[in-house]
């Protein structure tokens, strides 16, 4: 029975499998609406957020960005924005902007207001339908020069979070395809809203996936980057804060979890509960309601993957002290299928059943929503 058990849940994966929102994509709209060229004269705009601004209200308006790094914060507030890249290694939408940094230029950091982690992302996605296809987003603040400064030493930072992507409460049905998102600590803010991840790669090491939205990563690498000291733990590679009555957080399917030369054996748990410190009627501590979710299905694990699977995250409790949430108590952490050096069953890594693997096909995670993606024969086309 058990032999058959294992048979069945096989089968069921292979039709999740066959079922990836990839498979049958719907066509995009081939018209290029503006064109973006570092070069003046070379496109319609010089920088993307005034092709942002340019687009009308309520309409579909493709975006092409020719090569180059174009170093400005994009906020994209209006629906049905599609920002076409020349490709992953060519276009970059690159900012350096850090949780502790002033903002009032020359202040010293505390002092004066700084912009927290939810004010530094290089790209704020602020409405519903927003594409972004072939292009890196970077944060480039120096989180490794931070980093190597001893404990203690006066020039470092309080607040290294540095975000690339926010994907905001007004988002959802955001893609990201051939994306690359890269950064340190707090890489992919995903606040609210379903997201469709599809061959991208998201580069971090402190919970650089963060946040309550619905995200589903298909055929993404997931890359840790290394520490400046020893640690136990140099990092985490998600810190949900899925609220209770959503269904689905982080679903990784068929993804790969890398790392960087540097990052040690044994060093990167999969993620650990992210109650976030939020004002009730009766005071402002850890949300109780924030019941993480996070779950990999047939992953790639490599060995830098923590044997113990998930970690632990402290939060402020009612009375204002401090409290450590628990993976197994706090949170609702699973997997199917890893495999892989890193990949380990055991009582501290929850497994799905093969019944409940049935319940995280793309189109129940993605509540009946089938992505608009764009193929690299139909992005040749596009371009050219």
């Amino acid at each position: 029975m058990l032999i058959q058990g294992r048979i069945a849940g096989l089968l069921a994966l292979l039709v999740l499998l066959a079922g990836g929102c990839g498979s049958q994509p719907q066509t995009l709209n081939e018209r290029i609406d503006a064109r973006v060229f570092a070069t003046p004269g070379d496109g319609t705009y010089t920088s993307v957020q005034a092709a942002v601004d340019a687009a009308p209200n309520g309409q579909s308006w493709t975006i092409f960005i020719g090569p180059g790094v174009f170093e400005e914060r994009v906020i994209i507030n209006k629906s049905g924005i599609r920002l076409v890249g020349s490709g992953k290694r060519e276009t970059t939408i690159a900012y350096t902007r850090y949780a502790g940094e002033p903002v009032t230029p020359g202040s010293t950091s505390g002092s004066e207001e700084t912009w927290g982690t939810f004010r530094t992302a290089v790209v704020e996605v602020l409405a519903p339908d927003v594409s972004l296809f072939d292009l890196t987003i970077e944060n480039t603040y120096d989180y490794p020069a931070d980093d190597k400064l001893p404990k203690g030493h006066p020039n470092k930072i309080r607040g290294t979070q540095a975000v690339a992507l926010k994907i905001a409460e007004q988002a959802d049905r955001t893609v990201l395809q051939r994306v690359a998102l890269m950064g340190y600590q707090d890489t992919l803010y995903a606040e609210s809203g379903r997201t469709y991840i599809a061959d991208s790669e998201i580069f971090g090491h402190v919970d650089f996936i963060f946040g309550a939205g619905n995200v589903l990563f298909d055929y993404t690498d997931v890359i840790s980057r290394p520490r400046a000291h020893p640690m136990t733990f140099t990092g985490y590679v998600t810190a949900p804060s899925t609220l209770i009555e959503q269904d689905y957080g982080f679903t990784f399917l068929n993804c790969r979890l890398l790392r960087e030369i540097g990052v040690p054996n044994n060093s990167v748990p999969l993620g650990r509960p992210w109650h976030p410190t939020t004002t009730f009627a009766d005071g402002r501590y850890a949300n109780p309601n924030a019941i993480g979710k996070s779950t990999f299905i047939n992953t790639f694990m490599d060995s830098h993957i923590a044997q113990v699977g998930w970690s632990s995250m402290g939060g402020t409790a009612k009375d204002g002290t401090r409290k450590q949430f628990m993976p197994l108590n706090d949170a609702r952490f699973s997997e199917y299928g890893s495999y892989g050096p890193g990949a380990y069953n055991n009582a501290d890594r929850p497994q799905l059943s093969d019944a409940e693997l049935s319940h995280y096909t793309p189109d129940a995670v993605l509540n009946h929503w089938t992505p608009t993606t764009l193929s690299r024969a139909a992005h040749r086309q596009l371009i050219q």
